[in-house]
């Protein structure tokens, strides 16, 4: 089982841990309601409201990713370490994390142009991944 480090400040539950394990069962972003009727369907006895309240604790402690897919749903993963951006396919959902040194030294570089400090960002690059372009394209 993996175990993940306690959201700072906030005593992990047995709802928090049961979201956390069900992020690390799988490498898809998936919706609060998606996690929500996975949770349910094993046996667990979990809200949607508290699904939602412990994603945004666990996406504050950085340990989910979160991404908004471009219909107006967030969808989260469990995060690898380090900061890093998405690339994500439009058809079929498919992620690929990305280091993007030169969006880093940007955004550094923009931000202290306008005396910006302790600044934060997310970069997520939609398109058509390869698999999807092939099949469309066969």
């Amino acid at each position: 089982m993996t175990r993940t480090k306690p959201v700072t400040g906030q005593r992990t539950t047995r709802q928090r841990s049961a979201i956390a394990q069900m992020l690390t069962e799988t490498d898809d972003f998936l919706s609060a309601q998606q996690l929500h009727e996975q949770l349910v369907a094993r046996g667990d006895s979990i809200g949607l409201t508290t699904v939602y309240r412990n994603l945004q604790a666990l996406v504050d402690a950085g340990q989910v990713d979160a991404i908004w897919d471009g219909s107006g749903e967030t969808r989260y993963r469990h995060c690898s370490d380090g900061h890093h951006h998405h690339l994500v396919c439009r058809d079929c959902g498919t992620t690929v994390e990305i280091q993007a040194d030169p969006v880093e030294k940007w955004a550094a570089k923009v931000a202290d142009a306008h005396g910006f400090r302790d600044i934060a960002h997310t970069v997520e690059i939609f398109g058509t991944c390869g698999a999807c372009t092939s099949s469309t394209q066969g």
